[in-house]
């Protein structure tokens, strides 16, 4: 998915103006990275937060249209209000096409009802990692990954180095290969109705 962010340039600094900004609807940021200065920026704060709230525009390359330049960059850190949901501050880094970096992407898990040990055995999915720190080219990196949990049963399990990674794209952490993605938990008494079941059904 293509994100296009639109920010002007902040001139004013310090707690005082950020604050006057955000009751004017702006929310501060800052643009960093890639062996250039930064660049402090001001966002609609109605926008950045809609788009908070897409889970792609986390683990997306952003183009940022900062008064007619665009900068192309990664979320990396948002600061929210303790308990109103506003956004206080927001940090991208600058990405180069032919420079690897590393970014958290969600992991999605599909077939999980139609499993053996959920459809036949009467267990529950359990989810062991939730999103995954991988690194590659901007151009590689996948809004997410997908794990299919088709064949899943009683007692086994999957884990990160089960996942194929797109082309290009590997772990940041080899460590992360050890972790469990997922894995069927026993439900107390569903092995036994699903055996009840199972006789009802031959008989």
């Amino acid at each position: 998915m293509q994100f296009n962010v639109k920010a002007t340039k902040r001139d004013v600094k310090g707690k005082g103006a950020s604050r006057r900004q955000r009751h004017a609807g702006v929310t501060p940021g800052i643009i960093y990275g890639a062996g250039q200065p930064a660049v402090q920026i001001n966002l609609d704060h109605n926008d950045l937060f809609h788009a908070l709230r897409k889970e792609a525009f986390h683990s997306s390359v952003l183009s940022i249209d900062v008064e007619g330049k665009t900068e192309t960059a990664v979320l990396r850190d948002v600061q929210w209000h303790p308990f109103r949901q506003i956004v206080l501050h927001i940090d991208f880094q600058r990405v180069d096409a032919t420079h690897a970096i590393h970014i958290k992407v969600p992991v999605h898990f599909v077939n999980a009802d139609a499993c053996p040990g959920v459809k036949l055995h009467g267990g529950m999915l359990s989810h062991g990692v939730n999103e995954l720190d991988v690194k590659g080219l901007p151009g590689s990196l996948p809004e997410f990954l997908e794990v299919d949990c088709k064949d899943l049963d009683n007692g086994a399990a999957l884990h990160v180095r089960d996942l194929k990674l797109p082309a290009g794209v590997e772990l940041a952490h080899a460590a992360d290969g050890d972790k469990v993605l997922a894995s069927i938990v026993t439900v107390r008494g569903a092995v036994a109705d699903a055996a009840a079941a199972e006789g009802e059904a031959k008989a």
